[in-house]
Order: C-alpha cells, then structure tokens, then sequence
C-alpha cells in the first residue's frame, strides 16, 4: 500500500515539478485572486467546474482590499460579529476501502451571528441573509485514494476539514476570490443558501502547529480521499509558489498512524488557498448529496447588480449546491 501510493505520487511531481522553497507570505500584501480563473491545471490559478457570474456574494469593496496593486489586507479584513456555541457533531470511521464522515456540519468551534445584521459593520460590504443550519451527513472517500491519470476540475466543494465542517473551493459565486470578498466571522466561515456553513480556506480556528521536525498536521480531506495538510514543511511556511498545480505535493506524512511518502493538499493562507483541482477520481453524486436545496421560503434579497445577492443563475454541473 505505502510503495503503491509512494511511487504513484513521484510519478506525479516528476510530470508537475514542484520548485525549490523559496517564497513567503505578507498577510498584509496577500495576492488577489480575482480573474485567475484557469482552464486546465495552473499553479496560483484555480481551474474551476463552474462559476455564476450573476450569482450573489459581496455587493461592495471593503478597504482591505487594493484593486490597483491586486492585492488585500487579511490582517484589516472586517469579521462578521457574534460568538454562537452549535451542538457539533462528527464522526470519522474506516470501513473496507472507504473513510466515512458522519456530521452535522455544525463546527467545534463559535461562530458569527447570522444573517449578518444590519449593524454589523460587515453588513456595509456583505448582505448575507442567511441562517446556519444543521445539516445531516454521511459521506464515503476513498480510504486509500490513487491520482488519476489526468486531474480532475475543482467542485464547489473540495473537502472536509477536522472542526466537522466543509470546505469550498477558493471562489465566490461570480468567480471572485471568496476570501479577499465575503465577509465571513473571526473562524473564516459562513454560510450558504441552503444553511450549509463552510470556509474557503483553512480556518483558524484549527492550530496548524507544526511537529518536532517542523511539518504541519493532517487538517482534513478531500473528496479524492487526499489529505489537506497545514501549510509548514522541514520549518518553513509553503506557499502557493511551492505546490504543484493543483496546491499539492508528494512528501512523507503521517497517514492513518504510519509514515507514508503520498500525494496530499496543502492549505496556505494565498489564493487558491486549499485546492486548484483535484488529483484523484471523486464521486460527483456527492455535490448533490451535500449542497441540498434552500429552505422553503428563505428570501434571497439584497443589493443586486455587480456582485450583489440576485437571483440565483442555473446550476452547478453535477447538480452542485448553490453558493453564496
């Protein structure tokens, strides 16, 4: 199993050359993402199953965010106020071939109040008029998950991550960068239309400390079945730079209590953040499974026009979940 996944993973990073460490990160100065938007594997660039350019999100600019230099502030970014405890659950049992997660969607930790209220300063940029609510879950990954032979587009949802929550890819819904944009609380997430709560980078609300020889811990899993690991390598913080084309690489790590050299994720605090497509084979029936539809009767005011919460566009291929 170990030699098996091991040599699958060099034959990859021998075909996507990951380069030598030599990059840093400024919270203060952070790339934006907008408009890196790919149409095949590219490092720094997320090559996205589908976008809604009339969907909703962030209806004005924030201050944090400087579109001459493209870049923006996570340091001065407005948080979503509140502090609400949720009744969590999350499961994680092998079973055969297959990982399976049972969870709620409701994390370990507190969240902001939401809808964001109207005097919340994040209301100035962010409308979002919607509720978390509990979901019920039961997913199966792939337990010893393999790279494809090609790599696959990146669904709206990427991956699990260990507060019991999950995880999207790095874009709003009309495409824009989702973490430089939305206003999400003090953990980084928020949620959707049809209550799901999630982030679109790793929270940090989840400790990425590193081990004694200085690498990052498991933070979660993708739907290939692939780890997502905290972004610190031998010491040194990773950035996008350092990753492949899809934000990985092939290391060492500790898997399920061994030490397996494996292909795994990496989540770093610049854009695409967590994943910017996926390598292994996914089960796409899971996009309609998680994303569930809106609550009757859940309004989906707000500001329209560019980047405003409008009406909802056509779905997601694979029947995916809205996003908000």
């Amino acid at each position: 199993m170990t030699m098996r996944i091991g040599l699958l993973g060099i034959a990859f990073t021998s075909a996507l050359a990951v380069p030598a460490l030599a990059h840093s990160i400024d919270l203060h100065r952070l790339p934006l993402g907008d408009g890196k938007i790919s149409h095949a594997p590219k490092r720094g660039w997320i090559w996205a199953c589908h976008v809604n350019p009339m969907g909703g999100g962030a209806y004005r600019d924030g201050p944090w965010i400087n579109e001459q230099a493209g870049t923006f502030d996570l340091t001065a970014k407005v948080a979503v106020r509140g502090h609400v405890m949720w009744p969590h659950h999350f499961k994680i049992t092998l079973q055969g071939s297959k990982r399976v997660f049972s969870f709620n969607d409701l994390p370990d930790h507190v969240t902001g109040q939401f809808p964001i209220a109207y005097n919340d300063p994040a209301y100035q940029y962010d409308r979002n008029p919607n509720h978390i609510r509990s979901q019920r879950f039961d997913i199966a990954l792939p337990a010893h998950p393999r790279l494809a032979a090609q790599p696959h587009c990146a669904p709206n949802i990427i991956g699990i991550v260990l507060s019991g929550v999950l995880v999207f890819n790095a874009l709003d819904d009309p495409g824009r960068d989702a973490v430089a944009h939305e206003t999400q609380d003090s953990c980084h997430g928020h949620p959707q239309r049809s209550g799901v709560y999630h982030y679109h980078s790793l929270t940090d609300c989840i400790a990425d400390k590193p081990d004694a020889n200085g690498n990052s811990p498991l933070v979660g899993y993708a739907l290939d079945g692939f780890g997502i690991y905290g972004s610190y390598w031998h010491g040194r913080q990773l950035t996008t730079a350092d990753l492949d084309a899809c934000h990985g690489m092939t290391s060492e790590i500790d898997w399920d209590g061994h030490k397996v050299k494996m292909y795994h994720y990496v989540a770093t605090a610049d854009f695409p953040y967590t994943a910017g497509c996926l390598r292994g084979d996914y089960d796409r029936s899971l996009m309609r499974r998680i994303g569930g539809s809106p609550p009757r009767g859940e309004r989906f005011d707000g500001p329209p026009g560019r980047g405003g919460f409008g009406p909802p566009g056509g779905p997601p291929p694979f029947g995916g979940p809205p996003r908000y």
